[in-house]
């Protein structure tokens, strides 16, 4: 698996949210609590609350209903990728295994 300085530029986690969804406001908590510079590659985090003046309505309106959603944005050819639906039950652990395995899948497969 490649790894370095310049993937960790390449990839970002977006997450989606809102205040006042406990769902949102579960993973936001379990997120902050992961190294996610531990990653391999490591990633950064993007927080976008879809209700802010800055969110697009493009943005609003494609995640209204379906927040919390996080997704991986690949910046070099400005892809992003909606990551299945995270269980609210698993723990930290767990959710930085989810990360991994979908990370592994876009940076090996291309997916």
């Amino acid at each position: 698996m490649r790894s370095g300085p310049r993937l960790m530029e390449i990839y970002e986690l977006i997450f989606y949210t809102r205040k006042g969804c406990c769902l949102c406001r579960d993973l936001e908590d379990r997120l902050l609590r992961i190294n996610l510079l531990e990653l391999s590659p490591p990633l950064t985090l993007k927080i976008i609350d879809i209700d802010s003046k800055s969110c697009s309505k493009e943005i609003k309106k494609s995640y209204d209903l379906k927040v919390p959603i996080l997704a991986l944005f690949e910046k070099n050819n400005k892809k992003l990728i909606e990551l299945p639906r995270i269980s609210p039950r698993i723990d930290e652990k767990d959710t930085f295994k989810f990360i991994q395995k979908y990370l592994n899948k876009i940076v090996n497969y291309g997916i």
